[in-house]
C-alpha cells in the first residue's frame, strides 16, 4: 500500500520524521499520561469479581472456617500446658493432642477448598476482563492502532491481565484470610489478657505502619515503571519479529540488537528499582515479628513472675503473636504483587476506556446500494496542521471504474480509506447514492465494499477458510468457484492438501503473487457493490497479471470500482482517471484524454515508458507493465502530504 500508516515506535527514542505525507506521532502506551488512580482501578476490578457472588460467598465461609481452626490451635496448646502438662494428666494430654491434630487437618482441608473455589472464580473473572479488552480492541478506530505499538497492546492482553489473574487466584484469599486472622487473633488475645494484648498489638502495628508508609509509594511507582518498560520491550520484539525479512535484507541485525539492549536495559533498571524496594518488605517484617515476640516474651515472663498470667497463657500469646505477625508479613509481601497487578490493570482499563469507533446517533442501516459515489470538497489530515487531502471532489457513477494514480504519498490510499470510513473526513462529505456515509451504519456500509490491498493479510488457517473470510456463510462450492474466477484454483490444486492446506502466519508459505490471488478470490466471494483495488496486482508478474485481468474485468462488471495502480494495464480502460498529487486532484479524464493534454499524467506516462525501455522489455510489455514510480531521470516531483 502506497500510504501505509506508521505503527508507532516502541523504543524510547524520539519520534522519527515521517516521509511522503503527514501521520500521527508515534506513541506507545508508556508515554500516555495516566490518572494513577489505584483506588478507582481496584474498584473496577471488584466490579468484575463481584459477578462471582456464589463463589465468593463459599470462599468467605471457607476462609472463616480455616481462620477459626488456626485460632483454636494455640488456645488448645495453652490449655494443654495449664491443665494437662503441669498437672501430669497424660490421658487428657493425649485427647487434646488428637483434638489439635483434627483441628489442623480440618484447617488444611478448608485452605485447599478455598484455593480451589477461588481459583475457578478468578479464572472466570479474568476471562471476562480479557474478553472485554479484546472486544474493545475490535471497536477501536484504526487511528488508535496507528499511534500505538502493537506489541504494547499485546502486552496488555497477556502480561497485564496475567498479573491481575495472579492476584485474584492466589493473593486475594490470602489477603482476606490474613485480615480475618488478625482480627480473630486480636479478639482472642484480648479475651485472654488485655494488658499483654495491648503491648503486643501496639508494638507490631506501629512498626508495620511506619515501614508501609515508607515502602508503599516507592514500590507502587517502581512497578508502574516496570510495566511500562515491559510494554515497550514487547512492542520492539513484535515489530522486529514481524519485520525480520527487512532486518536481514538490510543487514540491520546489529542495530536492532542495540535497540533491544537499550529497551532491555530500561526494563532491567525499572524492574531492579521495583524489586529493591519490594525486597525491603520481607526482612523488615521479619524484624517486626521478632521484636514483637521479644516484647511478648519479656513482658509475659515478668507478668508470670508477678502472678498476672499463667505459663499456658504466655505460651498461647507467643503462638498468637506469631499468627498476628504472619498475616502482616504475608500482606506486606502480597502488597508487591498487588501493586504490579494494579499497574497492569491501569493499562488494561486505559485501553478499555478508549473512545470506540461508533456510528452517529441518527445512523441508519442500508439494505443495498446502486454504487453512486461522490466526494464533495473533502479535506482530511492524520495530524492537525498537516493536511493530506485538500478539497477533493469526484463523482463515480454506478458501474464506473475510477483509477487513482500519482506519486507515492500523494493521498490515493487515503481517499479509499475515507470511503470505507477507516477514518472520518475533517471537512466536506462522502456520499453514496446521495446519502452521507456518516449517516449509514458502518457495518452495513462495509458489507457493500470489497477490498483488495497491496499487503495481503492471510490468517493461520486453511486456504478454504481464508477465502471464505470474504463471506462466512459461503459454501465450499462457492469458495471454489470464487477461486476459479480469480484464476487461483490452478495453483491451489498444486498445494499438498489443496484447499485444505494450512497456511502459516500471514501466509508466509505462499508467494506474494499467490497471496494476492487468494485476496482477489476473497473479494469475489464477498460480491460487493463497490470494489476497491489498492495496487492489487503490484506484486504479480506480467504473465500472471494477464490472467488476473480477465478475472478482474469480470469482477468489476456492474460494480463501481476504485483502482489504485502503478501498472497502466490495470487502468487504461478506466472510465475516468484521477491524477492525485500532494493531496489534490490535478488532472482527470480518460487515458487518451490525459495523454492528449500533455500534462502531469503524460509526463508520468512517458517516464514509465522510458523505464521500460531501459529494462529492455519487449515492446508489447512497455505499456502493459511500466514502472509507475517516476524514474530517477524524471523531472517530476515525488510530492508529499
Amino acid at each position: 500500500m502506497a500510504e501505509s500508516r506508521p505503527r508507532g515506535n516502541p523504543t524510547p527514542t524520539p519520534p522519527l520524521p515521517l516521509f511522503g505525507r503527514g501521520g500521527p506521532t508515534p506513541l506507545s502506551m508508556g508515554d500516555v499520561r495516566r490518572a494513577k488512580d489505584s483506588r478507582g482501578t481496584i474498584r473496577r476490578i471488584w466490579g468484575y469479581l463481584r459477578r462471582q457472588r456464589l463463589a465468593l460467598a463459599v470462599t468467605g465461609a471457607l476462609v472463616v472456617g480455616s481462620t477459626a481452626t488456626n485460632l483454636l490451635g494455640p488456645y488448645l496448646l495453652g490449655e494443654a500446658i495449664d491443665r494437662n502438662i503441669l498437672t501430669g494428666d497424660l490421658p487428657g494430654l493425649a485427647r487434646v493432642c488428637l483434638l489439635m491434630l483434627g483441628v489442623y487437618a480440618l484447617g488444611s482441608l478448608f485452605t485447599y477448598l478455598q484455593s480451589y473455589v477461588m481459583a475457578s472464580a478468578s479464572q472466570r473473572t479474568v476471562r471476562d476482563l480479557r474478553n472485554d479488552l479484546f472486544a474493545k480492541l475490535q471497536t477501536l478506530p484504526l487511528r488508535t492502532f496507528d499511534q500505538r505499538a502493537h506489541g504494547d497492546l499485546m502486552s496488555c492482553l497477556t502480561n497485564d491481565v496475567e498479573n491481575v489473574n495472579l492476584v485474584l487466584s492466589d493473593s486475594l484469599t490470602q489477603l482476606v484470610s490474613g485480615v480475618l486472622s488478625m482480627i480473630g487473633v486480636a479478639a482472642t488475645m484480648l479475651a485472654l489478657n488485655p494488658r499483654l494484648t495491648l503491648v503486643s498489638v501496639t508494638t507490631i502495628s506501629l512498626l508495620t505502619i511506619a515501614i508501609n508508609r515508607w515502602v508503599a509509594p516507592r514500590t507502587r511507582e517502581g512497578f508502574r515503571a516496570q510495566q511500562n518498560a515491559l510494554g515497550k520491550l514487547n512492542g520492539l520484539i513484535e515489530e522486529t519479529v514481524t519485520g525480520q525479512r527487512v532486518v536481514k535484507a538490510y543487514r540491520r541485525e546489529p542495530v536492532v540488537i542495540a535497540e533491544f539492549d537499550v529497551a532491555n536495559a530500561a526494563l532491567r533498571g525499572a524492574a531492579t528499582r521495583a524489586q529493591i524496594f519490594a525486597g525491603f518488605v520481607g526482612p523488615l517484617m521479619n524484624v517486626v515479628n521478632n521484636l514483637g515476640l521479644a516484647v511478648v516474651a519479656g513482658v509475659g515472663g515478668w507478668m508470670a513472675l508477678q502472678g498476672m498470667a499463667t505459663v499456658g497463657t504466655i505460651a498461647s500469646f507467643i503462638g498468637y503473636s506469631r499468627q498476628f505477625g504472619r498475616p502482616l508479613n504475608d500482606i506486606a509481601n502480597l502488597y508487591n504483587t498487588i501493586q504490579a497487578a494494579v499497574a497492569g490493570a491501569e493499562r488494561v482499563f486505559q485501553v478499555i476506556d478508549e473512545e470506540p469507533e461508533t456510528d452517529a446517533p441518527d445512523a441508519r442501516p442500508i439494505a443495498g446500494i446502486e454504487g453512486d459515489v461522490v466526494f464533495d470538497q473533502v479535506s482530511f489530515a492524520y495530524e492537525r496542521g498537516a493536511p493530506v487531502l485538500k478539497d477533493i471532489c469526484l463523482h463515480a457513477e454506478p458501474g464506473q471504474t475510477v483509477a487513482l494514480v500519482g506519486p507515492t504519498g500523494a493521498g490515493k490510499t487515503t481517499i479509499v480509506n475515507l470511503l470505507t470510513r477507516f477514518y472520518e473526513v475533517d471537512r466536506g462529505a462522502v456520499r453514496i447514492d446521495g446519502r452521507d456515509i456518516r449517516g449509514i451504519k458502518k457495518e452495513d456500509l462495509r458489507c457493500q465494499l470489497g477490498i483488495v490491498l497491496q499487503d495481503t493479510f492471510l490468517f493461520a488457517d486453511t486456504v478454504l477458510e481464508n477465502i471464505r473470510y470474504g463471506r462466512l456463510d459461503a459454501t465450499d462450492d462457492e469458495v471454489i468457484a470464487a477461486a476459479r474466477l480469480a484464476n487461483a484454483d490452478q495453483f491451489i490444486h498444486r498445494l499438498p492438501f489443496g484447499y485444505h492446506t494450512p497456511l502459516s502466519e500471514r501466509g508466509s508459505n505462499l508467494s506474494q503473487g499467490q497471496r494476492q490471488l487468494l485476496a482477489i478470490a476473497r473479494a469475489i466471494l464477498a460480491d460487493p457493490k463497490i470494489l476497491i483495488l489498492d495496487e492489487a496486482t503490484s506484486s504479480i508478474d506480467t504473465r500472471t497479471e494477464k490472467h488476473i485481468q480477465e478475472a478482474m474485468l469480470r469482477l468489476m462488471t456492474g460494480r463501481t470500482s476504485f483502482v489504485i495502480a502503478h501498472r497502466l494495464s490495470t487502468i487504461r480502460e478506466a472510465d475516468q482517471i484521477l491524477v492525485v498529487n500532494q493531496g489534490e486532484i490535478v488532472e482527470r479524464g480518460t487515458h487518451a484524454e490525459l495523454l492528449e493534454r500533455r500534462g502531469f499524467y503524460q509526463r508520468l506516462y512517458a517516464s514509465q515508458f522510458q523505464a521500460a525501455e531501459r529494462r529492455g522489455l519487449p515492446s508489447e510489455d512497455r505499456t502493459d507493465e511500466p514502472d509507475w514510480r517516476p524514474s530517477p531521470y524524471s523531472p517530476l516531483p515525488l510530492g508529499e502530504g
